[in-house]
């Protein structure tokens, strides 16, 4: 498969909280919906650390939950004009690296296909 490539049209910038990884099976609180990306639902560890995960990624739509898959919610700052490697794209954002090697999501609409 050839490697996939971006560039940012417009500045994304990580949220100011610690970012979650949830793992296969484990037992989560799901809230509400995003109001601008609905296929993300506020997700609550047992650490009372939370973040915003798609809610396709567990066996439930709200209350308790078990995730089928490993999730990092590690969002990318990226500028307009960077260049980006695109590894898997998941409800409309992609994993994206950087030239300096950090990866994060970014949201699709802020990037132009190369």
């Amino acid at each position: 498969m050839a490697i996939q490539r971006a560039r940012v049209v417009e500045r994304h910038r990580a949220p100011d909280r610690p970012a979650i990884r949830v793992a296969a099976g484990e037992r989560v609180t799901l809230g509400d919906r995003d109001t601008e990306w609905p296929q993300f639902v506020w997700t609550s560890l047992a650490s009372g650390l939370g973040g915003w995960v798609p809610t396709a990624l567990f066996d439930a739509e709200r209350g308790q939950a078990s995730a089928l898959e490993d999730y990092d919610t590690k969002e990318l700052d990226a500028e307009p004009g960077e260049e980006v490697v695109l590894h898997r794209e998941y409800a409309d954002w992609w994993w994206a690296e950087n030239a300096r090697g950090e990866c994060g999501w970014i949201p699709a609409r802020k990037l132009e296909l190369l």
